[in-house]
């Protein structure tokens, strides 16, 4: 399966600032594209990519004051099959998990951990561990939890969530994985591109949320707001919670002033070609 992804993002820019973007296709497909990853800046600007300590592709550079466009086109092969589920994966004691997840198991800015803990005991103790504790999880916060885009606030943490149960795609991710980390089961946030794709059309697109925990030998996939294996997830960042994924982060003032995202199925390549 072929999609194309891509995006178109403008600013209004009063003074110059320093940006940073996470807009490039996360290292673990880059054996999938098939054309350039390579996003555009107008005006042009020089910028230096990096990895961050997730292991994330940034670019860093000074936007000018006025307008500034963000846009990118590019075209990746995906397996076309959804999400891998086990149900018999087993969960790790603590003291055998790799070091790396350990940081998983953690409060961080939007998934207070230690002022969740007996709600999550008290919700998901008795449940079975392993998959099945962190499918009831994905269970009670989407049947909990109304989604809507006039729910989304940027500082909406999981106790907030879990309080007035209303949020959008992240809001649903940090509750989730605030609960499994109180269950002493890592879990970590993921961003990126994912389609309508083997499922009803939702207008608009977006960027979308999704998280990962650590069961068995291997970190797996989950989605507490769509709560069923998908087609074509294009993972661009993983981190801790929103905080460390965000698309662009400016240090500074900008107004966001337009914003597109297109992740859709094509035929083949010939008929992908951006024109």
């Amino acid at each position: 399966m072929l999609i194309r992804l891509g995006f178109d993002i403008e600013f209004e820019v009063p003074a110059p600032v320093a940006m940073v973007a996470l807009f490039h296709v996360h290292p673990t497909r880059c054996a999938d594209l098939r054309e350039p990853d390579e996003p555009r800046i107008m005006p042009a600007v020089p910028f230096k990519k990096y990895q961050d300590g997730f292991g994330n592709v940034c670019s860093r550079f000074i936007a000018p004051a006025g307008k500034l466009r963000l846009y990118q086109s590019t075209l990746i092969e995906d397996s076309g099959k959804p999400d891998p589920v086990s149900p018999l994966a087993c969960e790790v004691p603590v003291d055998d998990l790799p070091p790396e997840a350990l940081q998983f198991l953690l409060g961080s800015r939007y998934c207070e951990v230690d002022r969740l803990l007996d709600v999550a005991g008290n919700l998901f103790g008795n449940s079975q561990p392993g998959w099945a504790r962190v499918q009831a999880v994905c269970n009670w916060v989407q049947a909990s939890v109304t989604f809507g885009y006039p729910f989304a606030s940027p500082t909406k943490t999981a106790l907030e969530v879990y309080a007035d149960r209303k949020g959008v795609c992240r809001d649903f991710q940090h509750l989730a994985i605030t609960f499994c980390r109180c269950l002493n089961i890592p879990a970590r946030y993921a961003a990126g591109y994912l389609g309508d794709i083997g499922v009803p059309v939702v207008p608009p697109m977006d960027f979308s949320a999704w998280f990962e925990v650590y069961l068995q030998d291997r970190w797996w996939t989950f989605d507490a707001r769509n709560n069923m294996p998908r087609i074509g997830r294009v993972l661009m960042a993983r981190g801790r919670d929103a905080a460390d994924v965000a698309i662009t982060t400016s240090f500074g003032t900008t107004w966001m002033k337009h914003f597109t995202v297109v992740s859709d199925v094509v035929p083949d390549v010939k008929a992908a070609t951006t024109q």
